[in-house]
């Protein structure tokens, strides 16, 4: 009933009670790039007047340091494990399109239960978890399938390799699977050559004929890749039809920010729940002609600014509607940045995670750290800023509540309403323990003790990051959490992130009297953590389910075989102009 009063319209021209809620979430942007978490040299105006109109959370986390884990969490209120959505090996997330694996059907997500409330939803971006299962039409992982009655954007992520010119995130896989089993063969060549010429061993003319056939087809493969993979992965969708392919990127931004606005002035009348979910800042970074090389962080920077100008059109339109008072706006980036990205001629392509240890992959601070701004005028406090520990796991349960649904009662839900702390009716998180995965390996436990200002986070794994002395593992572009890629701690490493937020000093018994303890009640949340997972959970990201199967692979309708070459985007524009 409390709650129901909030909600109530506070002045004419509201039609409906229940607020709309307008999710933004950002791609691989570091909690220290928005000016409103202290960055001077970026300008990010929109995202700042936001955070000044609502609140500001300082320790907001995302559940996973990746992609297709974090957003997995954020969709379902669950750890990404429970769900299948967690590595056991070492490709984290999805690379092709035509991959079998994704968010299962029998997951409930924050769209199917607002969509059963009535509320009309839409995704506008970047999607990443999945597509199909057993068929190129099927759609089993696709959004309209988890509740969203519209989609418009691209079903995996933004890669290098979809922008030419940019490079390939598959330099390693080049090296390992091509190039070196070519110098292997060539010396193979070689070396029989040289025995058979000087009589020493005889070779019949059909192995050096199979070898020479073996590298055709290794460089054949690669040609294939080259040419394909940009087309057969790189698209954009509106529902379940590919519209553009290859994806372009002129005005990418303007378009899916014109969709976005105009989703919201179509369903103005109604509750509504929009997910822009932007293809920015992740690489390959680009920008319109208004904002390219404006910025004094390169292309990065200039990716930053052209999102900010997005977060703003929405904002505007919200309050050219008068639909700003009775909409919950939430703000914040799937995971830290990405520090590892460089260029070959050295320009760096990621974001600043501030004072925080390293960044997208690990579960330093920079890597989950992420900004989160709600905003919700004349509920939620102007100004507002909270240094709680809160998850993008809250916003499942969070934004339930409002639109009145009942959380489902057969699964465990791992977010917490996140209203009573950003209404200041508590000063306390609920959450007491949260737990950090590498992939699918408990990484680390968080814990925040009742009556105590101490944030306690100990890790039993920490990657080894390389070259010496650097914040990140650029020899692999991003931290792997195998055994060979990390060091185990036992004890484990202990951190007080109320004094240390940079994780600087571990705590030794020496320095912290309480060192056994803390570290026991931990374990033991840890081990009761663990007991709530199920141990018969499909794995969704298994070699199998990653791997580039041709008969799932969708191509516009206008194409034929694998050629995949359309742009109905373009003639949409025409017949507009």
């Amino acid at each position: 009933q409390s709650s129901q009063s909030l909600l109530t319209p506070r002045r004419p021209g509201f039609v409906h009670a229940r607020p709309n809620i307008v999710l933004l979430m950002a791609d691989d942007l570091g909690i220290g790039d928005p000016g409103c978490y202290g960055n001077k040299t970026l300008r990010t105006p929109n995202i700042d007047r936001l955070a000044s109109g609502g609140a500001k959370l300082t320790q907001h986390l995302a559940a996973s340091p990746l992609c297709t884990p974090s957003r997995a969490s954020f969709m379902t209120g669950r750890y990404s494990v429970r769900s299948g959505m967690a590595s056991w090996n070492r490709i984290g997330v999805y690379i092709f399109t035509a991959s079998s694996g994704g968010l299962p059907p029998s997951e409930v997500t924050f769209a199917k239960l607002l969509k059963s409330q009535g509320y009309s939803t839409a995704l506008i971006g970047k999607w990443h978890l999945g597509m199909n299962c057993h068929n190129k039409s099927d759609f089993c992982h696709h959004p309209l399938r988890h509740g969203f009655d519209e989609f418009f954007g691209i079903p995996t992520t933004n890669l290098r390799d979809c922008q030419p010119g940019e490079g390939t995130v598959f330099a390693s896989a080049h090296r390992w699977l091509v190039f070196v089993p070519l110098q292997v063969i060539g010396l193979a060549v070689l070396t029989l050559g040289a025995l058979r010429c000087l009589g020493l061993l005889r070779v019949p003319p059909g192995v050096f004929l199979g070898l020479l056939l073996l590298v055709a087809l290794l460089l054949l493969l690669l040609v294939c890749f080259l040419n394909f993979f940009r087309p057969l992965n790189c698209f954009l969708m509106r529902n379940y039809d590919v519209t553009q392919q290859p994806l372009s990127f002129d005005n990418l931004t303007q378009r899916l920010t014109a969709e976005a606005t105009s989703f919201i002035r179509r369903h103005a009348e109604t509750p509504f729940l929009l997910f822009l979910s932007f293809i920015h800042v992740h690489t390959a970074h680009f920008s319109s002609r208004e904002f390219a090389r404006k910025s004094r962080h390169g292309p990065y920077g200039d990716s930053v600014e052209e999102m900010d100008w997005s977060v703003g059109q929405v904002l505007d339109v919200l309050e050219e509607l008068r639909l700003a008072d009775n909409t919950l706006v939430y703000f914040t980036s799937d995971h830290g940045a990405h520090v590892e990205e460089v260029t070959a001629k050295g320009q760096k392509h990621g974001g600043s995670n501030g004072i925080y240890k390293g960044g997208k992959a690990n579960n330093w601070e920079g890597g989950i750290r992420v900004p989160g701004i709600f905003r919700w005028p004349g509920v939620i406090e102007a100004g507002l800023e909270i240094d709680e520990p809160t998850s993008n796991m809250d916003i499942f349960p969070t934004v339930a509540k409002l639109a009145g649904s009942p959380l489902p009662n057969d699964r465990v839900i791992d977010g917490r309403d996140l209203m009573p702390l950003l209404q200041g009716k508590t000063r306390r998180s609920e959450h007491e323990f949260l737990f950090h995965y590498c992939n699918a390996y408990l990484n680390a436990v968080r814990w925040h003790p009742p009556n105590s200002s101490s944030v306690w986070k100990a890790f039993y794994f920490t990657p080894k990051f390389h070259p010496k002395g650097a914040n990140g593992c650029f020899s692999t572009h991003v931290c792997l959490c195998l055994d060979g890629h990390v060091t185990r701690h036992r004890p484990p490493l202990l951190f007080d992130l109320s004094t240390d937020p940079g994780e600087k000093s571990p705590l030794t018994p020496e320095t912290e009297p309480r060192f056994q303890d803390i570290l026991r009640v931990m374990q033991e949340a840890a081990d009761r953590h663990t007991q709530t997972l199920s141990a018969d959970v499909p794995n969704q990201l298994s070699l199998g389910n990653t791997l580039w199967k041709p008969w799932l692979q969708v191509c516009c309708a206008s194409s034929s075989g694998l050629s995949c070459q359309c742009d109905q985007q373009r003639q949409e524009q025409g017949t507009r102009n």
